[in-house]
């Protein structure tokens, strides 16, 4: 949903609460924050990164749900020769069941990095 800037659309999967990590060092909290993040974050990689999951491991314990996943960012030759960070990551997301829909309140696609 990046790629295509569908960036209303994509806000509506975060708790009003959530965490993103924009790198490590910076989070912005609550969705319109996260919103304007993803903005640069696409003008960043000239709007052609696209996130590919690989694989992934769930660990649920009530309404949340860890989720540890393998994550490839796509993006075009000129975006990636730019970027300071890993194109492969080792991710981690909470998610929350709010009125049986889940909903990302922590978005890490840095996992564990951030404590190095």
């Amino acid at each position: 949903m990046i790629h295509e800037e569908r960036f209303d659309e994509l806000v509506n999967y975060y708790t009003d609460d959530a965490i993103l990590v924009i790198k490590p060092g910076t989070i912005v909290r609550g969705r319109n924050k996260i919103k304007s993040a993803f903005v640069k974050i696409a003008e960043y990689f000239d709007n052609s990164i696209k996130p590919i999951e690989g694989k992934m491991l769930y660990l649920i314990a009530g309404d949340t749900v860890l989720v540890l996943a393998q994550t490839f960012l796509e993006a075009s030759e000129q975006a990636k020769e730019k970027s300071e960070f890993s194109m492969e990551r080792r991710a981690t997301y909470v998610f929350r069941n709010i009125e049986g829909k889940w909903f990302c309140a922590i978005d890490n696609s840095y996992g564990t990095d951030l404590v190095e």
